[in-house]
């Protein structure tokens, strides 16, 4: 079928079994693979050669699955990691070392802003962090001679704004470098990046991909349209030759379509060997096929119950971008206008104190520091996920010290309403 709509890709795409092959996705639990000769062996590590030798640079199962999440988002390539995390870091070291420098929105992940401003920051690669409303004027004066790319979230966690994606893109763009947009929150079924200029894709397949709380990790989508041959200098690991593989120039022998993906894959992977186990891309597969599905009833729940919470004296704010007089609500309506997540930030009368009471009196939310999941849960951010930061910081991320996150499930929106109801009334 020609072009299938995002829906059958969920359930179809990635793997095509052939006559009496397997028809879901085989785990190929095997670290190794046999070789009749030496020299056919030779030619994977040389690049010369498609196949397989070892599972800490690739699987077929992994692959099968990245393909899939490649085919949902538009992209030319994918790998699987082993976490979220790992998928940041490599998406932005595969082009990055000491001595760059990377513009990045302020409002993201508690985790990603750690890695950057401190793990990355020791190796020698600078960040400097933007509101995502920042003016052109602002966002101009971030970038550096030594910039080489940008980085934000579609829908950032847990502060829930909403990316600019085009005018990032552009920003991006009239630098000469890529932007590279997590799209954990928004996933393909709300939000196509590339679709608005974003160049690489990075998701926490942990989250909603996955669905179920059963499989951590991540994965890296490339769009194969940045022409990093315009700008040889600036991406020399892309652009010259690598002598740990015998001279290979990677856009020259993998095309725009590739070359990002194969360097993370046989330089990265092979050196710090984040990889995703067969075992977990089975899963994550498994949650693919439901994705559709899901992702719509999220956000149905997630309305419901933002509008319940407006409407409740015990609140004293309420942040979900899918609802009207939202202050990222119109550009919502641009880049998400089939729903956005269901993800849920919001207030509570009295502060840290009363907070940490209602959570607790919860029957049905759980205290988790896990989200995006098919069951409804909860976390305080300041204290848990984000406490690395200061008040300062924390308001400078979009999650101020009163903070709660609420992943809304897919139970009945009814019983997850009336279990909030009777935590604030307590």
């Amino acid at each position: 079928m020609q072009n299938p709509k995002i829906n059958t890709r969920c359930v179809q795409a990635g793997y095509t079994p052939g006559n009496g092959e397997p028809r879901q996705i085989p785990i190929i639990q095997s670290t190794t693979f046999k070789y009749a000769t030496s020299s056919s062996m030779g030619a994977l590590f040389d690049l010369e050669a498609s196949g397989y030798f070892y599972t800490r640079l690739q699987n077929p199962t992994n692959d099968s699955v990245a393909a899939k999440i490649a085919a949902l988002e538009g992209g030319t390539a994918a790998m699987l990691t082993s976490s979220g995390q790992a998928a940041t870091f490599y998406a932005v070291f595969n082009i990055c070392s000491c001595g760059d420098h990377v513009v990045a929105s302020s409002q993201i992940y508690g985790g990603s802003y750690n890695l950057f401003a401190v793990t990355m920051k020791r190796m020698g690669i600078s960040f400097t962090f933007v509101s995502p409303d920042c003016s052109d004027e602002e966002l101009e004066a971030a970038f550096q001679p030594n910039t080489k790319a940008v980085f934000g979230e579609t829908i950032s966690n847990p502060s829930l704004t909403v990316l600019d994606i085009e005018r990032f893109a552009k920003a991006a763009h009239d630098h000469g470098v890529p932007l590279i947009v997590d799209n954990t929150f928004a996933t393909p079924i709300n939000c196509r990046p590339f679709e608005w200029g974003a160049d690489i894709i990075t998701h926490s397949t942990t989250k909603y991909m996955d669905g179920h709380g059963a499989a951590v990790g991540g994965c890296i989508v490339d769009s194969g349209k940045f022409d990093w041959t315009k700008y040889p200098d600036k991406f020399p690991g892309l652009c010259t030759p690598d002598e740990s593989y015998h001279g290979v120039t990677y856009t020259e022998r993998f095309g725009l379509e590739g070359a990002f993906i194969t360097k993370a894959t046989v330089q990265l992977m092979r050196d710090l060997g984040s990889i995703q186990a067969p075992q977990n891309a089975f899963i994550l597969n498994l949650g693919l096929e439901s994705l559709h599905v899901r992702v719509k009833r999220h956000c149905e729940n997630a309305l419901a119950v933002a509008e319940f919470l407006e409407s409740d004296p015990h609140i004293t704010w309420v942040n979900y971008c899918s609802l009207p007089g939202n202050p990222y609500y119109e550009r919502a309506q641009k880049y998400l206008p089939n729903g956005s997540c269901g993800v849920v930030s919001f207030g509570v009368k009295g502060g840290r104190a009363t907070a940490e009471a209602f959570m607790a009196r919860l029957k049905l939310g759980a205290i988790e520091t896990h989200v995006a999941d098919a069951r409804t849960c909860i976390l305080h951010p300041a204290s848990s996920t984000h406490r690395q930061m200061n008040e300062e910081e924390l308001i400078a991320a979009g999650v101020p010290s009163d903070l709660i996150r609420l992943s809304v499930g897919l139970e009945d929106a009814e019983d997850i309403i009336a279990d909030l109801k009777q935590a604030l009334e307590g």
